[in-house]
């Protein structure tokens, strides 16, 4: 085997880049060290590192070493592959020339070219096969590159190749760890939204999550919701960067809305400042690079859209997995919206149902005792009238008079059932008390009370829960249950509010739907409380209605800690 052309001092130069080389994971720190190198060694006054293309016909990146900017700018368009350095393209192997124009591939130089006579190229071969070549040329004192500079560039050359492999690999796997991270993101913010599916029902805690798990889900400057009302689209919830300008309403007739909604399929706008140019002004991002539009489709209908604005990282555009991740994440919101809009307009229906029926009740009570006793009076007042015996006038004066307390009684009955003033004026346990002694009064009834609810006013949506589930519960056991003692205890356990109503009448069946006890009506103002309501039958010895609510002070929504 022929002597090594590299002495000592070259080898173990070539030793430690070696050692340095491999430790690089940023590929455009890789060329300019391996450059710097290669003229370290060889002393030539140029150095060019040339990258294949995916065939390996011509050059796709150029780095060079030893040209400064302005000359850069001078000579314009990098080579890509032709003359000298196609030979090696189309031959991967060493060539050394003393005179580079003097050989018959050579093309010559591009005007303003630095003048170049020696030249050393030198394959890179990453497993086995051409990644690209380095290029010198220019050694110092218009020497001919040697053996020895050939032999040192090799070397050189098989280090960037192991380092190259190696930083593509990590950045192979760092994009694929990027991927899953994503991918693990879409997960978690579909989980939530299939959570909030099954567990939050409210539409704008709904919006809210929707648009913060978007964001956050594809990394955008801001996301917006928008909803469909009519031939418009009203913006309902948004996260990130706010845009003052935005009008909220956008016209399903415009062509970019239009075309989301009835392909229902995602947008990936590339120029948003172009291609919002007409509903900038609704959108509010007349200066957004990149948009991404993204249609809620529920059972076919589309609900609204979900519309994204520049990545935060990056070049500020969406890629095609951005646009992927957005329109699956997309589908399951389209769902979580749907079902807190069918459940708000249930709420709603519900709500009416209760105010009608509560009106039919009112209209009931008025009907049979205020009507019928008024009625009853103008007889009495009316035969009155037309007696001529003086006693007889007295009388029905005075039983005319007792009516009209007995009416004004009734009467002020039936406005504190409606609202009593006390619940406004005083609060919830004055009120409460008052309701209590009255019907105790009104049934005979052995009352034991426990009211404990302190000098802070509950929130007035509370009050108003508590009072009309204490006020149905005992209405119940007046009108079924044939009680001689009723418990009502009303009092704070923490952060909770624990209600329970009591009694030793007859009971009842809890899971018969028995016309009257209003026990949907109770359930129902519980659970939009978020609190649980259960109701005990003791065996036909009375029956037990307990409540557990949120407890929510009025001055500042807290509660205060136990």
């Amino acid at each position: 085997m022929p002597p090594s052309p590299l002495d000592r001092e070259r080898l173990e130069r070539l030793i430690e880049v070696g050692r340095g080389l491999l430790v690089e994971l940023d590929l455009d720190e890789v060329f300019d060290r391996v450059l710097g190198i290669a003229r370290e060694l060889t002393g030539a006054k140029y150095a060019a590192l040339g990258v294949l293309d995916e065939d390996r016909r011509q050059l796709a990146e150029f780095h060079t070493r030893g040209i400064d900017e302005e000359t850069h700018q001078a000579i314009g368009d990098l080579p890509r592959g032709r003359g000298i350095l196609g030979v090696l393209i189309d031959d991967p192997r060493p060539l050394r020339l003393d005179d580079v124009g003097a050989h018959p591939k050579s093309y010559g130089f591009p005007p303003s070219h630095p003048p170049m006579n020696t030249f050393l190229g030198v394959p890179i071969l990453v497993r086995g096969e051409v990644w690209g070549n380095l290029y010198l040329t220019e050694k110092a004192g218009g020497e001919g590159f040697d053996a020895a500079d050939e032999a040192s560039v090799v070397v050189l050359a098989d280090w960037a190749a192991i380092t190259i492999e190696h930083a593509r690999l990590y950045r192979s796997a760092d994009a694929r760890r990027r991927e899953l991270e994503r991918a693990v993101r879409g997960f978690e913010a579909t989980a939530a939204i299939a959570r909030a599916v099954g567990g939050e029902t409210d539409l704008n805690r709904v919006l809210e999550l929707i648009v913060k798990r978007g964001r956050a889900l594809i990394e955008a400057r801001s996301v917006l919701v928008f909803l469909r009302e009519g031939d418009e689209l009203r913006v309902a919830a948004r996260a990130g960067e706010r845009a003052p300008a935005a009008h909220g309403l956008v016209a399903i007739a415009d062509p970019l809305v239009k075309e989301s909604l009835e392909r229902q399929r995602p947008l990936r706008l590339h120029k948003a400042k172009h291609d919002l140019s007409g509903p900038a002004a609704d959108f509010g991002f007349p200066d957004a690079s990149s948009a991404l539009v993204a249609p809620l489709v529920y059972r076919g209908q589309a609900v609204g859209l979900l519309v994204a604005f520049d990545r935060l990282s990056g070049d500020a555009s969406f890629t095609r997995d951005d646009e992927q991740v957005l329109d699956a994440f997309a589908a399951s919101a389209a769902t979580a919206v749907a079902t807190a809009q069918t459940v708000q307009a249930e709420r709603l229906r519900h709500s009416l149902e209760a105010s009608e029926s509560e009106r039919r009740r009112w209209a009931r009570e008025l009907h049979d005792e205020t009507l019928q006793a008024l009625g009853g009076l103008r007889v009495l007042l009316a035969g009155a009238a037309r007696s001529d015996d003086a006693e007889r006038k007295q009388a029905a004066l005075e039983a005319a008079v007792d009516q009209l307390s007995q009416d004004v009684t009734n009467l002020r009955a039936i406005i504190a059932d409606l609202r009593p003033a006390a619940l406004d004026d005083l609060g919830l346990e004055p009120a409460l008390d008052g309701l209590l002694e009255r019907l105790a009064v009104n049934h005979g009834w052995e009352l034991r009370s426990e009211l404990d609810l302190g000098p802070r006013r509950l929130t007035p949506a509370l009050e108003t829960v508590v009072y009309r589930l204490v006020q149905e519960a005992l209405t119940n056991v007046a009108k079924h249950a044939n009680a001689d003692t009723v418990q009502v205890h009303v009092v704070p356990d923490g952060k909770r509010l624990e209600i329970r109503i009591a009694d030793d009448g007859a009971g009842f069946d809890t899971h018969a739907q028995l016309p009257g006890f209003g026990l949907l009506g109770m359930r129902e103002r519980v659970a939009l409380s978020g609190g649980d309501m259960i109701v005990r039958d003791h065996e036909g010895t009375g029956t037990e209605v307990l409540a557990i609510l949120p407890l929510l002070y009025d001055e500042n929504g807290g509660v205060d800690d136990p």
